[in-house]
């Protein structure tokens, strides 16, 4: 995950000087001790690692809960709306604010972030062909 920021421009090591009060030994040493109860939650709801982490201007797809309102109509009456769930997908330039707020209403804000980082073992479970989700077929 801070390896996704630092790709991204967000220079970690000023961050945990500024942040930790503590001493640099190593980037591991750093990492360690942020993972340590919860530590970690000074980095992920941090906006310096946030803005670099989701990256500005990039497109991300989401979804609209189901929705109830009620609106007045011209003629004074009160109308409710049932507005169905829908998928919105979006380019803004300041995505990761929209990411800090979901994951802050997040039971398991970790989780949230989880599903935008991508490792080495997501990668090697994933099928050949995601067009079906099935293996593609071998070839003659």
């Amino acid at each position: 995950m801070i390896a996704q920021a630092r790709a991204n421009g967000f220079e970690f090591r000023k961050w945990y000087a500024r942040h930790t009060a503590r001493p640099w030994v190593s980037f591991e040493d750093a990492a360690l001790w942020l993972s340590l109860g919860r530590r970690c939650f000074t980095l992920i709801f941090s906006h310096e690692f946030a803005s670099c982490f989701w990256k500005s201007g990039t497109q991300i797809t989401f979804s609209m809960p189901p929705k109830d309102f009620s609106r007045v109509l011209p003629d004074g009456t009160v109308k409710t709306i049932h507005r169905k769930a829908f998928t919105r997908r979006t380019a803004r330039p300041d995505v990761w604010k929209y990411h800090l707020r979901e994951m802050a209403g997040e039971n398991e804000p970790l989780r949230y972030l989880r599903r935008y980082i991508r490792v080495e073992e997501d990668l090697d479970s994933e099928p050949d062909d995601i067009s079906n989700g099935r293996p593609a077929p071998p070839e003659d």
